[in-house]
């Protein structure tokens, strides 16, 4: 079987075994094996794209294509670019450290790592997909049993933002949709057969009018997945109500198929609606960039704080790919990571609070560091990671895309940079805010006082992410370049 397949078949296999399991610990232990088979296969399979690059200079490597659907030129087509190795692997990441974070989760095991990994399954799939339908498929498949996980395993009013967030992302994928048949049936505009192949498309000349048409269906159809302003509202609620690791897959890996999707199929093959249309939407995302800042500061729920962060640093990544420059795009790609991992250790450090304290109000919350020495230091770092320090993750994304925003020489971009880069101003104060709220001084509850340390299942859930944070902060390079070397094909054909 071929290497990316394996990306399917491995959590489909989990899944099958899964479901012969009785009891948490026979859940959770099959979880984990296969999860970290997932993990040595991303680990493998970055190290194999590298060899396989030194003799292979295709847009995409390791491509697959089997005929599935012939009547309407559907095929099984899979392949992957720097860009889509880098994804899988954060994917591989946050879906291990999502099992050890919920090790003891009371109800319904069985089911509840089932959904994971059926989560897990759809982002697999499209991040390996080359066949427009294919990956649509895969789109579907990854979002739909977030309304199952926060439905049944949520907490608060869960019904209502299971609900919202499902009519919200569904709303979007009808939208989608109508945007990836235009493409279709525009595919054969040079007179060869229609097809849903992304590589095949991107060499035809799709008319500049169907362009502008689809472009910016195909985008909110995929920017609302990224909490594209004002289509961000389902997101705080879901990451809310949603129990702890599904809130690190919701906001570690799933809203990242809308920034993928944005530059891989909607700027990719609509290049021209592109152009086009960046102006009008990359005003809506520098509003949400600031907005989501904003909103978090006013917040006082440890889940919504990070809830509305997600969206101020989401929309970074699609501020950075509307302002059409190389060395913003290569940011976006960083960030994308950069948040995938941040968020999730967020997330997960809310659950271990949570877990142990019953709240998540900052106002009943303080001088934790004491009580919880390693979820202190971790939370102190995570914070000061997220605000863009140097020697992390986020400072390499940031510097990426303001850098490259602001080379754009006209006044338009340069002051919508400048409004996105005051963000940085505002998330150094939620942040540093938060911080001493509820980490230092006094412990705010006598109760607080011998609340149970962190456990090895946690500590671990909470290094598979730090790691990676540091790596990426300290030698970027290797990935910089990795991705800048994926994104020559696209710019070609947009910039």
């Amino acid at each position: 079987m071929d290497i990316l397949s394996l990306f399917v078949v491995v959590p489909v296999l989990t899944i099958i075994a899964l479901v012969f399991t009785k009891g948490l610990k026979q859940a959770r232990l099959v979880s984990m094996v296969g999860s970290m088979v997932q993990l040595g296969m991303a680990i493998n399979l970055v190290f194999a794209y590298f060899k396989e690059r030194a003799i292979n200079d295709g847009i995409m490597v390791f491509t697959k294509d089997v005929v599935w659907f012939e009547q309407f030129n559907i095929h099984y087509a899979i392949g992957v670019d720097g860009i889509s190795v880098a994804l899988l692997t954060l994917t591989a990441i946050v879906v291990l450290a999502g099992v050890f974070i919920s090790w003891k989760m009371p109800d319904l095991p069985k089911e509840f790592f089932i959904s994971l990994l059926i989560l897990a399954t759809g982002v697999y799939g499209f991040f390996i997909s080359i066949d427009l339908f294919t990956m649509f498929v895969f789109y579907e498949i990854a979002v739909i049993p977030m309304y199952l996980l926060i439905g049944i395993w949520g907490s608060g009013p869960k019904e209502y933002s299971a609900m919202k967030l499902t009519l919200m992302l569904m709303g979007a994928s009808a939208v989608l949709l109508v945007g990836v048949l235009g493409i279709y049936f525009n595919s054969n505009a040079d007179g060869g057969a229609l097809t849903f192949n992304i590589l095949e498309i991107a060499q035809v000349n799709i008319p500049i009018e169907a362009q502008k048409l689809f472009f910016p269906l195909t985008f909110i159809g995929f920017a609302v997945l990224g909490a594209l302003f004002p289509f961000h509202t389902w997101s705080p609620d879901g990451h809310a109500s949603a129990p702890t690791a599904v809130s690190m897959l919701h906001a570690g890996v799933l809203m990242k198929l809308g920034g993928y999707g944005v530059f891989r199929i909607a700027m990719f093959l609509l290049p021209a609606g592109a152009v086009h249309w960046s102006w009008f939407f990359i005003i809506l995302a520098a509003i949400g960039v600031v907005y989501g800042a904003f909103g978090a500061i006013r917040q006082t729920d440890l889940k919504y704080i990070n809830a509305y962060a997600s969206v101020s640093h989401l929309g970074l990544v699609l501020f950075a790919l509307l302002t059409l420059n190389k060395i913003a795009w290569n940011g976006a790609i960083i960030q994308s990571l950069s948040h995938g991992l941040l968020t999730a250790m967020f997330f997960a450090l809310i659950g271990m609070i949570y877990g142990r304290t019953h709240t998540r109000d900052i106002n009943k919350l303080g001088g934790l560091m004491k009580v919880l020495p390693f979820i202190g230091a971790i939370y102190v770092i995570t914070g000061l990671a997220y605000l863009g320090l140097p020697g992390f993750s986020g400072f390499v994304a940031e510097m990426n895309i303001f850098v490259g925003a602001f080379q754009n020489p006209d006044m338009f971009h340069r002051v919508l940079t400048i409004l996105a880069v005051s963000s940085i101003v505002v998330t150094a104060v939620y942040i540093l805010r938060l911080v001493g709220k509820i980490m230092m001084g006094p412990l705010a509850n006598e109760e607080f006082k011998d609340l149970p340390k962190a456990t090895w299942f946690e500590k671990t859930g909470i290094l598979l992410l730090l790691i990676p944070i540091v790596a990426m902060g300290v030698a970027p390079l290797w990935l910089s370049d990795m991705i800048m070397a994926s994104l020559e094909p696209f710019i070609k054909g947009v910039l």
